[in-house]
């Protein structure tokens, strides 16, 4: 990745749990960095740059209003978030992914694409992909830990992707569902709370 803003610097970092934060489409990472100070300080956290230009922002994959995307995009981008995370991955005990609207479909993505790789996700305001081929892939021999936060009057991800979340997170993952009403499409203070005691539970001794 060419851009990535880490919250502990190189030598702080050897042994920790890894959270790897995943932004919106047509924003960017300082969005995640803003997040950091809301998150277990055990944590190095690493904020990624997507590589795809979105006007003077970064996405993911292209993506319309009915979050239509072309596939090949997906996997490519999710092929190289992954080989990114591989190669700091010895550095850490543990990788664990969060992601915001489009970067919660790229965490649950590589989640689905790499079961045991990631011992944790946190999705927010966020959507799990509806796709055949991927799928196929799905084989969880134990259940993974799956945050999803929201607010239930979030216009931006319509109905369908959020009942088709829904369905795919139950019968897929250990699921801890909250929602945040008046949140609207972002993510809140309370929820970073919410969010820290997930990690904490799950990914912390």
């Amino acid at each position: 990745m060419e851009t990535v803003v880490w919250s502990k610097p190189e030598e702080e970092r050897a042994g920790t749990p890894l959270l790897v934060m995943m932004h919106g489409y047509g924003t960017d990472e300082s969005r995640m960095v803003r997040l950091f100070d809301y998150l277990p300080p055990n944590f190095t956290c690493a904020a990624l740059r997507a590589p795809m230009v979105i006007g003077d922002h970064y996405g993911w994959f292209l993506l319309d209003y009915f979050l239509a995307n072309d596939f090949a995009d997906v996997i490519s981008t999710t092929n190289t978030v992954h080989d990114w995370i591989n190669a700091v991955r010895g550095q850490h005990r543990s990788v664990s992914l969060l992601g915001y609207s489009q970067g919660m479909a790229m965490a649950s993505t590589l989640l689905r694409l790499h079961p045991k790789s990631y011992e944790a996700v946190v999705g927010l305001s966020g959507f799990v992909l509806e796709n055949d081929l991927l799928a196929l892939t799905d084989s969880f021999e134990t259940p993974p830990p799956f945050f999803w936060g929201r607010d239930k009057a979030d216009l931006v991800i319509n109905e369908d992707a959020t009942a088709h979340t829904g369905e795919w997170l139950n019968a897929n993952t250990r699921l801890t569902a909250r929602t945040y009403p008046g949140m609207g499409h972002a993510m809140s203070k309370t929820e970073m709370v919410d969010v820290s005691a997930f990690l904490r539970h799950y990914v912390l001794p």
